[in-house]
């Protein structure tokens, strides 16, 4: 079992996903005062890891993991001799995200993904990652019973609670369960869908993958037309205000997560410290 970010509803259940050209070690060492357990690493963090290296040492607590490393883009041996570096200098504190991306994104190479996936698992094996340091993007069933099989547990992204809950019961009690939630902190709606909105449509509600889980618990054609009906938009990037977004992400932990991974939303240009404080509070009140 990887160890996760926390117990209870505290902010120690809190993680943040950000993609790395948002992410300085200023605002990790911001992040590890403010009791959030770890750092996500967001989009397809080169697989020589530097990008947590440099979170890592500027760091002495916070948790890095990849959300995620590419299979197609970075080979498995040169990702399990970044993962022992960092495991080195810092040990315990990595936590290796891996998945098999989009096949939009991908193109030809994209072939035979489930078994892309498990060659590249058998490749971590042989160089020496344990099983309980990696965990695996997973939305379907077939890849989350794999992540319980070959890997600490699953990250998925773009879920609502209802997805967690399932993912639970295939993942058994013991992985870890880490979604990522995106959230807005403006109580005005129509605001907030402005802002949530475009996030969500572009690119991935033109992914089959997320599409396709998305109808598996419900959601219609119509909801995912149009950039997404305000019901999408709403659970898939719930707004409010502080309080009201902390139950939001307190809902997955509820449903069987170990931590939420809160993607925050915010206007162009402005910045997210003000932001990741107040659900920090919000979460220990």
């Amino acid at each position: 079992m990887v160890a996760n970010a926390g117990t209870g509803d505290g902010a120690g259940t809190l993680a943040v996903w950000r993609n790395a050209d948002g992410l300085t070690p200023e605002l990790a060492v911001e992040l590890e005062k403010l009791g959030y357990g770890r750092i996500w690493i967001g989009g397809s963090p080169d697989g020589d890891l530097a990008a947590a290296e440099r979170l890592l040492d500027a760091t002495s607590t916070i948790g890095l993991a990849t959300g995620i490393v590419n299979i197609w883009k970075d080979d498995a041996k040169t990702v399990a001799a970044s993962y022992q570096r960092l495991q080195e200098r810092h040990p315990g504190r990595f936590l290796l995200g891996i998945g098999a991306g989009h096949r939009e994104f991908t193109g030809e190479r994209y072939v035979r993904p489930y078994e892309a996936l498990v060659s590249y698992l058998d490749v971590l094996d042989a160089e020496g990652v344990p099983q309980d340091r990696r965990v695996l993007a997973a939305l379907g069933p077939r890849v989350l019973r794999l992540a319980a099989d070959r890997a600490g547990g699953a990250h998925p992204y773009l879920v609502t609670p209802e997805h967690t809950r399932t993912a639970r019961e295939i993942l058994g009690p013991d992985a870890l369960l880490a979604p990522e939630q995106k959230v807005v902190l403006e109580a005005d709606p129509v605001r907030a869908r402005a802002i949530g909105r475009p996030r969500v449509e572009k690119p991935y509600l033109s992914l089959a993958n997320y599409t396709s889980n998305l109808r598996r618990f419900g959601w219609s054609d119509q909801d995912l037309a149009g950039g997404g009906s305000d019901r999408l938009i709403d659970a898939l990037a719930p707004h409010g205000t502080p309080e009201q977004a902390a139950d939001a992400l307190r809902a997955h932990l509820r449903a069987g997560a170990d931590e939420v991974v809160v993607q925050l939303l915010t206007e162009d240009g402005e910045l997210p410290e003000v932001g990741y404080r107040q659900l920090a509070e919000a979460l220990q009140g």
